[in-house]
């Protein structure tokens, strides 16, 4: 039997299970509703039968928490240009066999070194020491996070926080009503139209996403009306067709209505489905023009720098709402309606300001300056310290040029994203008792383990892995 790694050998009692049989029981959280015996795991090897009751073995335990922009997550109409906190459990209720994620969300890969431990009070008081107004409950997917997401989120609105669902809501009907007492936006990964390719690809099912996204939106109807926002993973040679764009749309004018943004989104090869491209972006485009034609009125391309199609528009006279360059957002609303016929669309500003980082007019002496050059596809990076230090920061041409202020962050973790064609590399100094470490983000949806450095060994396509491929 294979040694326990040390985030597996203690556990945090779960919701949502009912005993049935001679010490076994029932898992409640996702539509699998494993029976679990003594002293086993269900199939997401995080929920534990502990002498007749279920325990959860990811509870406070995670990936590092970073601070990034709300359009991260696939919401454009909550907030535009809001800074958040990202929060990676590990572990996952699905099996993606293209999971962008895969060393933390397969709990067997998960390593001791890749996970940090907090406390609900520790996720809330640093949000309010930073200013960060939005945690976000994403990456591996939170719903196996399911215990210490309710306890920090409900910690979160008492303190006037809000809370943002990533997830591809592989999740029970209980859950959700759970969650829907605690969570503001939530933004749902439909990975396909097909039941065979969740089977298949995915160890799920497609009816329990589409019910969850149904029942989602019917609580929109009631006093705490939660955002909802959807994207669609388009996977090379597996659902980048114009036939499967199209039942996307067709699923949501029928179940949902035509403002609620859809993003069609751009994949990079990863986990064991590695011998492919990334996704067309002229195929994309033309599934965003596809969805505006068929009637949708917010339709977005993701994972894509320099396009038009991740601004948003006015629906009746297209006048430009919100600019947007890689992750950084500009709005240009009056007041929250279209500057030119006055129309609301249905973007939500909860406050009157958007909270970014701050910008500096000089760099303090005896700062070290340290120079990354962004290679091919990659357009954004993670900068993680050990403190709270400020660290100052300025994108830069090929040929060092400026492009863009000077500005400043100190949060342990954040995410910088080039706003320019013309950026191509960063400068980043740090005070020289405070080292910093630069990791590559390949798309939005991906948090990176393995340092820059190490990464340069590799494809500027692929990130490096370090398993086999499937069925070799």
């Amino acid at each position: 039997m294979a040694r326990m790694k040390q985030w597996q050998q203690t556990g945090h009692p779960a919701r949502l299970w009912h005993p049935i049989s001679n010490d076994r029981i029932q898992c409640e959280l996702c539509p699998r509703a494993c029976k679990i015996n003594l002293g086993r795991t269900g199939t997401c090897k995080l929920r534990r039968n502990e002498h007749g009751s279920l325990v959860t073995l990811n509870y406070g335990k995670s990936v590092p928490m970073t601070q990034e922009s709300i359009e991260t997550e696939a919401v454009y109409h909550y907030a535009p240009g809001e800074r958040i906190l990202s929060l990676g459990n590990i572990g996952c209720m699905l099996r993606c066999d293209f999971c962008q994620n895969w060393s933390t969300s397969q709990a067997r890969y998960v390593q001791d070194s890749n996970v940090a431990y907090y406390s609900p009070e520790d996720v809330v008081n640093y949000a309010l020491k930073h200013n960060i107004r939005v945690l976000s409950w994403t990456y591996n997917d939170p719903i196996v996070w399911h215990e210490f997401v309710m306890d920090t989120a409900k910690l979160a609105r008492e303190h006037g926080l809000k809370n943002l669902y990533k997830s591809a809501f592989y999740i029970s009907e209980k859950g959700i009503d759970e969650l829907l007492g605690v969570m503001d936006i939530f933004s749902i990964s439909l990975k396909s139209m097909q039941d065979s390719f969740y089977r298949k690809h995915t160890g799920g099912r497609l009816q329990p996403v589409l019910d969850g996204i149904k029942q989602v939106y019917d609580a929109r109807k009631s006093t705490n009306s939660p955002h909802l926002e959807v994207s669609n993973l388009c996977v090379t040679g597996r659902n980048d067709s114009l036939e499967e764009a199209k039942k996307v749309t067709d699923w949501m004018l029928k179940y949902l209505d035509a403002d609620i943004p859809l993003h069609y989104v751009r994949f990079h090869p990863d986990y064991q489905y590695r011998h492919v491209e990334r996704t067309s972006i002229p195929f994309l485009e033309q599934a965003r023009q596809q969805a505006l034609n068929e009637g949708m009125r917010y339709v977005y391309v993701g994972n894509v720098f320099d396009t038009d199609s991740a601004n948003s528009y006015c629906p009746e006279c297209h006048t430009l709402l919100v600019k947007r360059s890689g992750l950084i957002a500009q709005s240009h609303l009056d007041n929250g309606q279209c500057p030119h016929c006055h129309f609301q669309p249905s973007i939500i500003l909860p406050w009157a300001v958007s909270n970014t980082d701050k910008l500096s007019e000089r760099i303090p002496d005896h700062f070290i300056c340290i120079t990354h050059a962004f290679r091919g596809p990659v357009q954004a990076c993670h900068i993680e310290q050990k403190n709270d230090s400020p660290i100052y920061y300025q994108f830069i041409t090929r040929q060092g040029e400026p492009v863009g202020p000077i500005s400043t962050n100190s949060c342990h973790r954040f995410m910088l994203s080039k706003s320019s064609p013309k950026a191509e590399g960063i400068r980043l100094y740090h005070h020289q008792n405070e080292p910093c470490q630069l990791f590559e983000v390949y798309d939005r949806a991906h948090f990176p383990v393995t340092e820059a450095e190490k990464t340069h060994l590799g494809s500027e396509n692929v990130p490096i892995t370090l398993i086999p491929l499937k069925g070799r």
